[in-house]
């Protein structure tokens, strides 16, 4: 017997009619309770799909550095990585893409889906400067619907709860999981060790 669910009718028939909060939160801007999440937030997911499939790209700096450019327009630095640049090759194919804005302590989430494009305009890079250092590009997201999320899966993750925070040494270390990766040759050990001066070093 197939348990698998293959057409919208039939997940219609399993979830119902979304509810009218449901419906009267999606906006195509962003309005002022929005904004307001946008600027406090330190911590983006940037999602995005190409001819090779699909990207999801974490995206962080002090907050409110996703820049608001007008209520329809956003600003994502694309800050130093490790160069597989996967949402930026998805996004010259297709500008489809999505961001879920996450904030330290709050269990509301703000899900942005829009049209992105990538700019090297040297005034719009200028905006996002740090320490004498610019991004290569920025993101640009023409918004197409935003709206939030309740609470109940921070709640239900218990994400922000430190009863829940687990010690770091309890997961292999990025050392560790390189020099398996590699199978054998990789120095784990002097990578980790150096991992904290190289990390600040390639911020920005």
């Amino acid at each position: 017997m197939n348990h698998d669910v293959t057409r919208v009718e039939q997940l219609e028939a399993l979830y119902g009619e979304p509810g009218e909060r449901a419906i009267w939160k999606e906006l195509t801007y962003l309005n002022e309770d929005y904004q307001a999440f946008v600027k406090a937030c330190p911590f983006v997911v940037l999602a995005s799909v190409g001819e090779q499939g699909t990207d999801c790209s974490p995206k962080g700096d002090p907050a409110g550095f996703v820049q608001i450019l007008d209520e329809r327009t956003l600003v994502v630095p694309d800050r130093p990585g490790n160069n597989r640049i996967d949402n930026l090759r998805n996004i010259v194919t297709d500008p489809r893409v999505s961001l879920l804005f996450l904030i330290p302590g709050v269990g509301e989430t703000l899900r942005v889906n829009g049209r992105a494009r990538i700019s090297v305009d040297p005034a719009l890079l200028s905006r996002f400067e740090v320490n004498g250092r610019l991004p290569k590009t920025a993101i640009v997201v023409s918004i197409d619907r935003a709206y939030f999320h309740c609470a109940k899966a921070i709640v239900r993750s218990r994400l922000w709860d430190r009863e829940t925070q687990i010690a770091r040494e309890c997961l292999p270390s990025p050392g560790a999981m390189h020099q398996r990766l590699s199978g054998g040759p990789f120095d784990g050990e002097s990578y980790d060790r150096d991992l904290p001066k190289n990390t600040q070093a390639g911020l920005y």
